[in-house]
């Protein structure tokens, strides 16, 4: 990729959409570039948080193992998403690990000279205040969900999050749907098939297509709430 390219790549991001093309070049020129194959991991959980990427082109999942060795996914990130930046804020060890779900190409800036970037920046740093403020919310909001609705509830929460990001076709297997509810792959292939059943979503290949999103959002719902 070239120069010009990571800043046309890099003003995608919310955070950096604000920047002149002059701040766009020195933010494009501390970037570097890294292609993943499926399966490698970009970092993992605990190690010291020294980069942060913006996804160009492919998938990348972040994931937990918990004590027993279950994989638990906890979020997708696609092209023009930024992961990792919340560890190199902190500069705390990723809480989480990255690994890359298809073949992808991603930007990564070191935290050293992201800091010395931002320090005559005001603006973009209350930006990241914005989006780590949002990325809270929506932690609290699926922490709410797992420990207190059924599952029928937190799958429909998650295809109509990955649906507000990605459009009605989601590009994800039922088992990596069955990952961020929290629950298994028989369990999310027996409710996926009562919703298609009613006529909400449909499944192929690789793929879930939501047909009925009103639907899709009154079960998102759950019960009323006292």
């Amino acid at each position: 990729m070239q120069y010009g390219g990571k800043a046309e790549v890099l003003k995608l991001s919310f955070i950096f959409s604000s920047l002149n093309d002059d701040e766009l070049g020195k933010l494009a020129n501390i970037a570097i570039e890294r292609s993943l194959t499926p399966g490698e991991f970009v970092f993992w959980d605990g190690d010291a948080p020294e980069w942060f990427y913006m996804v160009v082109a492919g998938k990348v999942r972040v994931l937990k193992h918990s004590s027993l060795g279950r994989e638990f996914t906890i979020s997708f990130f696609g092209p023009g998403e930024m992961f990792g930046e919340v560890a190199v804020f902190e500069n705390k060890p990723y809480p989480a690990s990255a690994q890359a779900v298809t073949k992808t190409n991603v930007v990564g800036i070191k935290r050293k000279d992201f800091l010395s970037f931002l320090a005559n920046r005001p603006q973009v740093a209350l930006r990241i205040i914005s989006v780590l403020g949002g990325r809270l919310r929506d932690a609290q909001g699926r922490l709410r969900d797992f420990a207190g609705e059924r599952v029928e509830h937190r799958l429909a929460s998650v295809l109509l999050m990955l649906s507000a990001k990605l459009g009605p076709t989601l590009p994800f297997t039922r088992q990596e749907i069955a990952e961020m509810v929290g629950t298994t792959t028989e369990t999310a292939i027996r409710v996926m098939s009562q919703l298609k059943d009613r006529g909400i979503v449909q499944s192929v290949r690789g793929a879930v297509i939501i047909l009925d999103e009103q639907k899709l959002g009154l079960l998102g719902e759950g019960p009323p709430r006292v």
